[in-house]
């Protein structure tokens, strides 16, 4: 009603200024939609397998740690196994792994061949600190699993997307939440014909259950928030939308859905929000 009336009191340029307006529109429109559907873009998924998704599922250690059973966390690994094969990933769930059983599973992993395949995903469940994993043995340094797939040591997967999932723990910290109101190409545009280099740490997704710092929550009968929230929104949007935008659900639903009640008031109440790290290059959609 606002428009029309200024409309009628001559407040807006002539019929032919706004027809250019809209007419640059339509062309600014169509030019964002090129770029949107640039398949440039996009990793290509048009491989014989999607690919393999190792699933690291410890639930008891060694006194030695002083880690506690991880109850709960049987449900996280059945859910993501039924989750990832529905995605079409071939899926493999290992149990109480130490340390070394796991550096050895993904080394034989990333010794692999990966040319047939458009992906490549790991998962892990356990206890952790900032920057750590617990093995069934022990502690080691998250970026010893990770790194191995780096574009210098696994040829097979360079310039295909490494997603990994880390429901552990990153400190100690509580979350006590706070309320609130409601391929290149030249200048032509042609694929450049010149050989491509590539940073060595590109491709590769951290989806952490938790910020840096804090504890990450786990209900014993119905698993992890984090990777309820994970296989939800995967088993609801996985083949509709692309990677980032279904993360960012996740970190909604685990934000927002989720707090603790617990016995002790120190922990009761309590907020979590996971932490996606990512240095992917191109945007990723399951198929």
């Amino acid at each position: 009603m606002a428009d029309e009336q200024a409309i009628s009191e001559g407040d807006v340029p002539d019929a032919k200024s706004i027809t250019i307006s809209e007419g640059s529109q339509k062309q600014l429109a169509n030019q964002l939609d090129r770029e949107f559907a640039d398949p440039c873009m996009k990793y290509n998924m048009n491989y014989q397998h999607i690919g393999t998704c190792i699933i690291f599922n410890n639930k008891n250690f060694h006194p030695s740690t002083g880690m506690s059973i991880r109850n709960g966390t049987d449900k996280d690994a059945s859910n993501l196994m039924k989750t990832f094969k529905n995605l079409g990933f071939h899926t493999e769930i290992l149990n109480d792994q130490t340390c070394q059983q796991m550096f050895q599973k993904l080394s034989n992993v990333a010794k692999s061949d990966h040319s047939q395949m458009a992906a490549f995903i790991c998962v892990f469940l356990s206890h952790g600190e900032e920057g750590l994993l617990y093995g069934t043995d022990g502690l080691e340094e998250i970026k010893t699993f990770t790194s191995i797939f780096r574009g210098d040591l696994c040829r097979s997967l360079i310039g295909k997307p490494k997603l990994f999932f880390i429901q552990a723990c990153r400190g100690n910290e509580f979350d006590a939440g706070v309320e609130t109101d409601g391929i290149e190409t030249d200048s032509k545009g042609e694929p450049a014909t010149s050989l491509q280099k590539i940073p060595i740490e590109a491709d590769f997704l951290y989806a952490y259950s938790t910020a840096p710092g804090y504890y990450s929550w786990r209900n014993t009968a119905n698993g992890s928030w984090f990777i309820q929230a994970l296989c939800h929104v995967l088993d609801s949007y996985g083949k509709k939308l692309e990677l980032m935008q279904l993360l960012t659900r996740v970190n909604h639903k685990v934000a927002l859905e989720f707090e603790s009640n617990t016995d002790a008031n120190y922990s009761s109440a309590k907020k979590q929000i996971p932490c996606i790290i990512s240095m992917l290059t191109k945007e990723f959609y399951f198929p």
